[in-house]
């Protein structure tokens, strides 16, 4: 061989290292943790078509997706966030109060009847991401991106049609400021995590729970009660976490990749949950002409009552004087500052000192 063609040799034996040192480092898979069930549209009409199938198609097949929902996995919530930090999921999704037993401050973004209106979830969830990621710091995760469920509504096993009626009965909720809105009202807060929730109220461990109105329909909870009543406690605002270390171990066209198809998966959950809370009523209510995701109750339709004007008034006079206090005491009094900088504007409720 020639001087010469050694060098060629050379150079080529470089290139083609060069190239199987970038494919390997491409070629990847992700583990990701989402949703409460399997059946929700959360994951089956976003998770699955966007980021799974999504990633695995934008990348030519070099990102391939380990996808969960959390009974898979035998999770019931509170623990994503631990296996995130853990590192034994790369990416995982759960409510921010879910977790916030970990991190109080996540709780604030959707505190139990703060948020009216879908719109102004939004505006106070997208204001305060980015001092939760500071929180979340020492836990080595991050959001990467935020989004809600249906409108956050009290299902009972037994008829009810106001506020008053729920004193004294047993009600599933999953989070701090939950407890102190169903405390507030004369009830009893039960802690259940989602997948165990259907047998809760099947054997009256719960006489009443909070969920969405198109979540507990994919969970079928339709089977094992009878009534809705329709006044919003929340949207379960929820977030997609990353375990930080991974994640910035990841080359920039890689995490590039993926922070656009978490942009994409972010903006359809938004949608998907305005449009899923009314579609909800209308499914549990067997109302056929509404029902176009979820699943119509064709067999002992549940009763929907809307909410009272007074209970309306009676929630947003709770979250003022129980809710908000009692998040900034588990949090901190930083907290409230950061309450009424940030999310007052938005509210239009300010935090008062007592």
């Amino acid at each position: 061989m020639t001087p010469r063609h050694r060098v060629l040799a050379a150079i080529a034996a470089f290139w083609l290292g060069t190239v199987a040192t970038a494919d390997a480092q491409q070629k990847m898979t992700v583990t990701i943790v989402t949703q409460p069930f399997g059946t929700q549209p959360q994951f089956t009409k976003v998770d699955q078509p966007i980021l799974r199938d999504g990633l695995k198609a934008k990348s030519n097949g070099q990102i391939d997706v380990k996808l969960s929902a959390w009974p898979e996995m035998n999770l019931n919530g509170p623990e994503v966030l631990r296996l995130i930090r853990a590192g034994q999921v790369d990416i995982g999704a759960a409510p921010l109060s879910t977790v916030s037993g970990d991190v109080p401050f996540l709780d604030g973004i959707d505190l139990a009847g703060l948020h009216p209106d879908i719109e102004q979830a939004r505006k106070t969830a997208l204001a305060l991401v980015p001092l939760a990621n500071k929180e979340l710091e020492k836990f080595g995760s991050q959001i990467i991106a935020v989004y809600p469920f249906p409108a956050q509504v009290i299902w009972c096993r037994q008829p009810v049609s106001s506020l008053a009626d729920l004193k004294g009965r047993k009600i599933r909720t999953f989070g701090a400021s939950l407890n102190d809105f169903v405390t507030a009202i004369g009830a009893q807060p039960v802690s259940i995590g989602f997948p165990e929730v259907y047998s809760a109220l099947e054997r009256g461990v719960a006489d009443c729970a909070v969920t969405g109105t198109g979540s507990g329909n994919a969970a079928k909870w339709y089977e094992v009660t009878t009534s809705i009543y329709n006044l919003s406690v929340g949207w379960a605002i929820a977030a997609y976490y990353v375990n930080t270390a991974w994640w910035k171990k990841l080359d920039q066209p890689t995490r590039d990749l993926i922070t656009a198809t978490m942009k994409e998966v972010e903006l359809a959950q938004w949608k998907l949950g305005a449009e899923a809370t009314q579609d909800g009523l209308d499914c549990n209510a067997g109302k056929a002409a509404g029902c176009k995701i979820h699943t119509l109750v064709t067999d002992k339709a549940m009763k929907v009552a809307e909410a009272t004007a007074e209970d309306k008034a009676t929630l947003k006079k709770i979250v003022e004087t129980v809710v908000i206090p009692g998040w900034v005491k588990r949090c901190g009094a930083r907290c409230g500052d950061i309450y009424n900088e940030a999310v007052a504007p938005i509210t239009g409720i300010k935090l008062t000192a007592n």
